[in-house]
């Protein structure tokens, strides 16, 4: 139900299938990640406690985003900070995957509704390096 994709000791991404179920909190980032991603499951009466977020000054070098797949089928395909193609997974509605680092792409397989939360501010074409998607006849999809 939580799938790691790694390269070279290098964590690329963190998904959690829509089937995942775990009573309590269970985080699946290490704490120096820019996005921390995290899975809640509590009973009806659970009060959490009211809080604010301190305003913190933080050093972020490497964008980090998720995606929430709330309707149809993405692929998403997998490169190394190299541009090499690794290999590619298929999300469904449900699903939730954080891109860590290295780099992806994208295709819509089935018609595709999808939340993207990452830092901010968006600073365009600085933000990224955009390269040549892999050719079909070299795709590898793992489960």
């Amino acid at each position: 139900m939580i799938k790691t994709i790694i390269h070279n000791t290098q964590q690329l991404a963190i998904i959690i299938k829509n089937r995942y179920q775990k009573d309590g909190v269970e985080f699946f980032t290490p704490s120096d990640y820019s996005q921390q991603l995290a899975y809640m499951s509590h009973k009806k009466g659970k009060k959490i406690d009211a809080h604010i977020h301190n305003r913190v000054s933080r050093d972020v070098y490497l964008t980090q985003e998720v995606l929430v797949i709330r309707k149809g089928k993405l692929r998403v395909d997998f490169y190394s900070q190299e541009k090499a193609y690794l290999e590619s997974v298929v999300l469904e509605s449900g699903d939730v995957i954080l891109l860590a680092s290295g780099g992806h792409g994208f295709e819509v397989l089935e018609d595709l509704e999808m939340i993207e939360i990452k830092q901010g501010p968006y600073l365009g074409d600085e933000d990224k390096t955009r390269f040549e998607h892999v050719s079909s006849d070299k795709l590898d999809i793992k489960q």
